[in-house]
């Protein structure tokens, strides 16, 4: 097939409502972007574990997980980043050091090294299974991205771990992937490994780790719920994802 486009989204907040449900006009929004050869790809800090659902719900078959450590395009893994073992060991000690809880993620399944209330605040948050606790599970499993749970230690972490990328998603919740990694990086490889660098993007968000999203690329949309920064660097500011901020902008940009 060839594409005339390419359309990211972000999930929480952006392509999913209050509830991180799919709305009916979502699923018809994607199946027109798919007729019309737009190419529609979920990109978000979450795993497939978590979205695999969501993208049968939306009628979308391509995404980049993991805040952009993983691509899998109609089926196809085409990308993927690992963390190495003992960059992990440092950050699970830096974690308990500050009673921090932390999961591990892998495109295939998330667990976690203990229960407490920032992690069950998290899941909670989105609206996801609460992960099984496998503290040694990062031994034998490869991790792609890592979240640690809890709520005050920001600066800490990031003064600690220059290498690595810290976004704050949730009010309980680090993602955790490497400098070499983000949403933007994993656009431009995409883009490369489909032959589709000359074909206009689109970028969906609403929230600070989608700001490398909208430096990838040409066209940049936020939601009328996004936050100030990236409504800054926003060609087109849509309506709230409550309010069917996705298709106002599809129709505005003339892609449905």
């Amino acid at each position: 097939m060839t594409h005339k486009a390419i359309a990211f989204f972000d999930l929480d907040g952006t392509l999913l409502d209050d509830k991180s449900q799919v709305r009916p006009e979502i699923k018809v929004a994607m199946t027109q972007l798919k007729e019309n050869n737009v190419l529609p790809v979920i990109a978000t800090g979450r795993t497939e574990v978590e979205v695999a659902a969501i993208m049968k719900e939306a009628n979308i078959d391509s995404d980049i997980i993991m805040n952009g450590a993983f691509i899998r395009v109609d089926g196809t893994v085409i990308f993927s980043d690992l963390y190495d073992k003992n960059l992990i060991e440092e950050v699970y000690s830096a974690a308990r050091e500050n009673n921090d809880a932390i999961s591990f993620y892998n495109e295939k399944e998330i667990w976690c090294n203990e229960h407490n209330k920032f992690l069950l605040g998290a899941y909670n948050f989105i609206h996801t299974p609460v992960p099984p606790v496998n503290p040694d599970g990062y031994l034998t499993k490869p991790v792609n991205m890592l979240l640690i749970l809890g709520q005050d230690n920001d600066n800490y972490y990031a003064s600690k771990f220059p290498q690595l990328n810290f976004y704050r998603n949730t009010p309980f919740s680090l993602d955790t992937v490497k400098k070499t990694v983000s949403k933007g990086i994993a656009v431009k490889i995409l883009q490369e490994k489909l032959g589709l660098t000359k074909v206009p993007s689109y970028a969906f968000g609403d929230g600070p780790n989608d700001l490398a999203l909208f430096e990838a690329c040409d066209i940049k949309i936020a939601m009328g719920n996004a936050v100030a920064s990236l409504k800054e660097q926003a060609d087109f500011i849509t309506k709230k994802n409550t309010e069917g901020g996705i298709v106002h902008a599809l129709k505005h940009f003339e892609l449905i």
